[in-house]
Protein backbone atom coordinates (compact mmCIF):
# COMPACT_ATOMS: atom_id res chain seq x y z
CA UNK A 1 0.00 0.00 0.00
CA UNK A 2 1.44 3.39 -0.97
CA UNK A 3 2.13 5.96 1.72
CA UNK A 4 -1.01 7.93 2.47
CA UNK A 5 -3.28 5.38 0.81
CA UNK A 6 -6.07 4.42 3.22
CA UNK A 7 -7.21 0.82 3.65
CA UNK A 8 -9.95 -0.40 1.30
CA UNK A 9 -12.66 -0.13 3.95
CA UNK A 10 -12.03 3.63 4.30
CA UNK A 11 -12.82 6.45 1.86
CA UNK A 12 -9.85 8.05 0.10
CA UNK A 13 -10.34 11.80 0.19
CA UNK A 14 -8.30 13.54 -2.52
CA UNK A 15 -7.47 10.32 -4.37
CA UNK A 16 -5.22 10.90 -7.39
CA UNK A 17 -6.95 10.36 -10.74
CA UNK A 18 -4.90 7.26 -11.79
CA UNK A 19 -5.42 5.59 -8.39
CA UNK A 20 -9.20 6.01 -8.68
CA UNK A 21 -9.18 3.52 -11.57
CA UNK A 22 -7.36 0.77 -9.68
CA UNK A 23 -9.26 1.41 -6.45
CA UNK A 24 -12.57 1.02 -8.30
CA UNK A 25 -11.59 -2.47 -9.42
CA UNK A 26 -10.16 -3.44 -6.00
CA UNK A 27 -13.48 -2.47 -4.37
CA UNK A 28 -15.62 -3.75 -7.25
CA UNK A 29 -18.11 -5.74 -5.14
CA UNK A 30 -17.72 -3.97 -1.80
CA UNK A 31 -21.06 -2.54 -0.78
CA UNK A 32 -19.86 -1.72 2.74
CA UNK A 33 -17.76 1.26 3.75
CA UNK A 34 -17.66 4.66 2.10
CA UNK A 35 -16.42 6.41 -1.04
CA UNK A 36 -15.24 10.00 -1.21
CA UNK A 37 -16.45 12.54 -3.75
CA UNK A 38 -13.13 12.30 -5.57
CA UNK A 39 -13.40 8.49 -5.79
CA UNK A 40 -16.90 8.90 -7.22
CA UNK A 41 -16.17 11.68 -9.73
CA UNK A 42 -12.81 10.35 -10.89
CA UNK A 43 -14.43 6.99 -11.59
CA UNK A 44 -17.20 8.78 -13.54
CA UNK A 45 -14.47 10.37 -15.65
CA UNK A 46 -12.72 7.01 -16.17
CA UNK A 47 -16.08 5.50 -17.14
CA UNK A 48 -16.67 8.27 -19.70
CA UNK A 49 -13.18 7.73 -21.14
CA UNK A 50 -13.92 4.01 -21.34
CA UNK A 51 -17.17 4.75 -23.19
CA UNK A 52 -15.38 6.93 -25.73
CA UNK A 53 -12.67 4.32 -26.32
CA UNK A 54 -15.11 1.41 -26.61
CA UNK A 55 -17.36 3.39 -28.97
CA UNK A 56 -14.35 4.14 -31.17
CA UNK A 57 -13.39 0.45 -31.17
CA UNK A 58 -16.97 -0.54 -32.02
CA UNK A 59 -17.02 1.93 -34.91
CA UNK A 60 -13.71 0.66 -36.28
CA UNK A 61 -14.53 -3.05 -36.06
CA UNK A 62 -18.24 -3.04 -36.79
CA UNK A 63 -19.40 0.27 -38.14
CA UNK A 64 -21.80 2.67 -36.49
CA UNK A 65 -24.35 -0.04 -35.61
CA UNK A 66 -21.98 -2.14 -33.49
CA UNK A 67 -22.18 -1.92 -29.70
CA UNK A 68 -20.41 -5.13 -28.72
CA UNK A 69 -17.34 -3.67 -27.01
CA UNK A 70 -19.31 -0.79 -25.50
CA UNK A 71 -21.89 -3.22 -24.20
CA UNK A 72 -19.19 -5.38 -22.63
CA UNK A 73 -17.69 -2.28 -20.97
CA UNK A 74 -21.12 -1.31 -19.61
CA UNK A 75 -21.72 -4.82 -18.25
CA UNK A 76 -18.22 -5.06 -16.79
CA UNK A 77 -18.60 -1.81 -14.87
CA UNK A 78 -22.26 -2.05 -13.82
CA UNK A 79 -21.91 -3.90 -10.50
CA UNK A 80 -18.85 -1.88 -9.53
CA UNK A 81 -20.65 1.40 -10.21
CA UNK A 82 -23.63 0.30 -8.12
CA UNK A 83 -21.25 -0.64 -5.29
CA UNK A 84 -19.43 2.69 -5.63
CA UNK A 85 -22.76 4.54 -5.51
CA UNK A 86 -23.80 2.65 -2.37
CA UNK A 87 -20.47 3.56 -0.73
CA UNK A 88 -20.90 7.20 -1.78
CA UNK A 89 -24.38 7.20 -0.23
CA UNK A 90 -22.84 5.83 2.96
CA UNK A 91 -20.28 8.66 2.99
CA UNK A 92 -23.12 11.19 3.14
CA UNK A 93 -24.90 9.02 5.75
CA UNK A 94 -27.71 7.69 3.54
CA UNK A 95 -28.87 4.12 3.10
CA UNK A 96 -27.43 2.29 0.13
CA UNK A 97 -30.98 1.33 -0.84
CA UNK A 98 -31.36 4.80 -2.33
CA UNK A 99 -29.19 3.52 -5.19
CA UNK A 100 -32.41 1.96 -6.49
CA UNK A 101 -33.32 5.43 -7.77
CA UNK A 102 -30.93 4.76 -10.66
CA UNK A 103 -33.57 2.47 -12.12
CA UNK A 104 -35.54 5.58 -13.12
CA UNK A 105 -33.36 7.07 -15.91
CA UNK A 106 -33.95 10.84 -15.62
CA UNK A 107 -34.04 10.74 -11.83
CA UNK A 108 -31.01 8.47 -11.67
CA UNK A 109 -28.76 10.90 -13.54
CA UNK A 110 -29.84 13.85 -11.39
CA UNK A 111 -29.45 11.73 -8.28
CA UNK A 112 -25.88 10.79 -9.25
CA UNK A 113 -24.99 14.46 -9.69
CA UNK A 114 -26.52 15.38 -6.33
CA UNK A 115 -24.85 12.63 -4.30
CA UNK A 116 -21.59 13.36 -6.05
CA UNK A 117 -21.77 16.97 -4.86
CA UNK A 118 -22.86 16.49 -1.25
CA UNK A 119 -19.91 16.82 1.14
CA UNK A 120 -18.96 13.90 3.36
CA UNK A 121 -20.40 13.82 6.84
CA UNK A 122 -18.80 12.39 9.96
CA UNK A 123 -21.89 10.29 10.72
CA UNK A 124 -21.23 8.24 7.58
CA UNK A 125 -18.44 6.47 9.48
CA UNK A 126 -21.12 4.18 10.92
CA UNK A 127 -20.91 2.26 7.62
CA UNK A 128 -17.17 1.55 7.95
CA UNK A 129 -16.08 -2.02 8.62
CA UNK A 130 -12.38 -1.89 9.51
CA UNK A 131 -12.41 -5.55 10.55
CA UNK A 132 -13.14 -6.53 6.92
CA UNK A 133 -9.82 -5.20 5.62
Amino acid sequence: MAQGEPPLWAPWYGIPFPKAFTRFWKKYVRFDGRASRSEFWFWALWWAIGNIVTNLIDTVIGGSDSNVVGGLWALATLVGFIALTVRRLHDVNFSGLLALLFIIPPIGVLFAIVIGCIPSVREGARFDQPNRG
